[in-house]
């Protein structure tokens, strides 16, 4: 409801309501309403002349106000939760770096040993600098007096050089907290400058980190390079590596790189420590606060007997400097386990080059050096096995009964297929002869023969032969506990019509039949398969390390070697392969062996690799004694010629060393 009444007034001039204009006084009250539904008094003012005083709003224009206000309130509450939510641990790690920080306490390498604990390796003292661009002044002109100053004490870069390798980093990204390499294996001397001068340097700090030293020295010779090929080196990492590598390693660090360095790198690293320290406004350790102590690396006991080593590497470059040559194999191993007892690969190089860090000059020699040193030959080297795959040959005949112990096949010089004449390597032939015969005079005709037949006689052929050289370990890498071994191969009808788009002919089962054509093998395959056929037929992963320890020579675990598979070869078949191989060195091309302590058997073999026999590969392998074997040895000497000219007497002079003049002057006790 509404009520409203109007009244009308007059005032006198004392009237205090009444409103003056230009002198004259003038004025009324109109009237007044009152509304119950809003609870709200209202005047309504009226007369003949009005005046409005003051100023119109545009409720429209609030709206685009507060549509501001809210985007950049929004904006604010973002970035706030992306700081203190997405970012947290980040700028929760900058904040207390200032104070508290998280370091890394880096394990002692393991060391390496040989069977009689002999050590090979030992860690030795390297000063290491680096820098933490994040604690590095923020002024350009600070950071570069510090690299000037870094630079005048250790030779090898430049202050401007340090520089860049420190702008390159980002001082507000997490890299920067990472420490930076700058230099290594610095002399004690300038060490001591570092270590005064680096107290007064923000975000300069000076390592004693621990570097490789290699090279042990048996009692017959000098230091045994050969080593080498073998314990690899640790060399500072690299970037593909720390991106690789687990959060175990920092960009300071050392790494496996090569050899057993690499193959057993977690083993021999250790597990990191870690302590939380407090640090002064330059980043430098005021106290430690509390501290985790790492696990140091396993020590490792390798199967390698040193002073075999060093007279196997002694002998073996003695031969091949008398004719000039430098490219040679020579492995020994122990039959009855697959324990390498020695492994050398000749040219070798100096592996402590690489651990106190390779100059550029250095490194490309090494690389441009045509008879490359730093090629594992032992692992890596694929050649043709020439007569040395007849042992394996004969075991798959005998297996599969293409022949007996007493099949006979006449040899006249050679067989020919149409145009085409397969020779055997004496002219007019060596007559009849059997299995045991054939192996010890290397007689081409009669494995032409078992492999791919003749006339009425039925071979192998080459589905056979490959199954059983694939049985004895080819065409596939042995195991050992080293990288980059090879493979070898095989070749077949498959491959032939795949890859040279040609049909398999009689003639190629002939030359693989008798270790050539494309068939290829590392000389550790062929020391492998001699110590199965030695041990009765149990073909064993060889093997270099033959315990693990802790770091304080407590035994963590030993390599007991099981078979990787036997039983493929009857007892009675492998036995008429090793009387076979015995003859060898009784009567055929072996027989400069005949004159050592002990009956030894084997298999020589020449392999050509090019039309010119005279550089052809120089093998032989065999094994000793022959009653209970010890020791399975195999020798290659690269485009030497015959392998009984050049192999044999290499094999001759470290048997007799290892059979006779070691076992007078030493003992197991002794040589500890």
């Amino acid at each position: 409801m509404i009520w409203q009444t109007e009244k009308k007034f007059s005032r006198d001039a004392g009237d205090p309501f009444a409103i003056q204009e230009g002198g004259s006084r003038y004025g009324r009250l109109e009237g007044f309403s009152y509304q119950l539904e809003w609870a709200s008094e209202s005047f309504i003012t009226g007369g003949e002349k009005k005046e409005v005083i003051g100023r119109s709003f545009e409720f429209k224009r609030l709206y685009y106000f507060v549509a501001v206000l809210v985007f950049f309130l929004s904006l604010l509450v973002a970035r706030t939760a992306w700081l203190q939510v997405v970012r947290r641990d980040y700028y929760y790690a900058m904040a207390e770096g200032n104070r508290i920080r998280l370091e890394r306490v880096e394990p002692r390498r393991g060391v390496i040993y040989d069977r009689d604990y002999r050590p090979l390796v030992r860690n030795v003292a390297n000063f290491t600098l680096y820098v933490i661009p994040a604690d590095l002044p923020a002024d350009e002109a600070a950071r570069k007096k510090i690299a000037d100053d870094i630079a005048g004490i250790i030779p090898g870069k430049t202050g401007g050089e340090i520089a860049a390798e420190i702008d390159k980093i980002k001082r507000g990204s997490l890299e920067a907290h990472n420490p930076l390499f700058i230099a290594d294996n610095i002399p004690y001397e300038e060490a001591i400058i570092l270590y005064l001068e680096s107290a007064d340097w923000r975000g300069v700090f000076l390592s004693n980190k621990t570097r490789r030293e290699y090279g042990s020295c048996g009692r017959q010779s000098g230091c045994v390079l050969s080593l080498s090929h073998l314990l690899g080196y640790a060399g500072k990492i690299n970037e593909e590596e720390y991106k690789k590598g687990s959060s175990e390693y920092l960009p300071i660090d050392y790494i496996g790189k090569t050899g057993l360095e690499y193959y057993w790198e977690k083993e021999l690293k250790g597990k990191n420590g870690r302590k939380e320290i407090e640090v002064d406004a330059l980043g430098k350790e005021k106290k430690i606060i509390a501290q985790e102590d790492p696990v140091d690396g396993s020590n490792l006991v390798l199967s390698i007997d040193l002073d075999l080593q060093a007279k196997f590497e002694e002998v073996l470059r003695t031969h091949l400097d008398k004719i000039k040559l430098k490219k040679g194999v020579g492995i020994a191993l122990n039959p009855n386990n697959g324990e390498v007892l020695a492994m050398v690969s000749l040219p070798a190089f100096d592996n402590n080059v690489f651990a106190r860090g390779i100059k550029p000059d250095e490194y490309r020699a090494l690389l441009g050096d045509q008879d490359q040193p730093m090629y594992n030959r032992a692992i890596s080297g694929e050649y043709p096995p020439g007569s040395t795959i007849k042992p394996v040959m004969s075991a798959a005949a005998l297996e599969e009964g293409v022949i007996n112990e007493h099949t006979s096949v006449l040899s006249v010089g050679g067989i020919r297929i149409g145009q085409w004449f397969f020779p055997d390597w004496r002219a007019g032939g060596h007559g009849t002869v059997d299995v045991k015969r054939a192996i010890a005079e290397s007689v081409n005709t009669f494995f032409y023969y078992i492999g791919g037949g003749y006339e009425g006689f039925s071979g192998l052929g080459i589905d056979r032969i490959v199954k059983y050289e694939k049985l004895f370990g080819l065409s596939s890498v042995a195991g050992i506990d080293l990288p980059a071994e090879a493979d070898g191969f095989l070749p077949t009808k498959e491959w032939k019509e795949k890859e040279r788009g040609e049909k398999w002919y009689i003639g190629d089962t002939y030359h693989v039949s008798i270790g050539q054509g494309d068939l290829s093998v590392t000389p550790l395959q062929v020391a492998n398969y001699t110590a199965a056929i030695a041990n009765g037929g149990k073909l064993y992963r060889p093997h270099l390390v033959k315990k693990v320890l802790t770091s304080g020579d407590k035994l963590v675990k030993e390599n007991k070697a099981e078979p990787i598979r036997q039983n493929f070869i009857k007892p009675e078949n492998i036995d008429i392969v090793r009387r076979g191989m015995r003859q060898t060195v009784t009567a055929g091309s072996g027989r400069r062996l005949s004159s050592l302590p002990v009956e030894a058997a084997g298999k020589t073999g020449t392999a050509q690799w090019s039309s010119d026999i005279k550089h052809a590969h120089a093998w032989f392998t065999g094994f000793a004694p022959f009653d209970r074997p010890e020791i399975a040895i195999t020798v290659l000497a690269e485009k030497a010629g015959g392998g009984d000219v050049v192999a044999v007497p290499i094999v001759k002079d470290v048997l007799e060393w290892y059979f006779r003049d070691r076992r007078a002057t030493s003992s197991p006790e002794t040589r500890k």
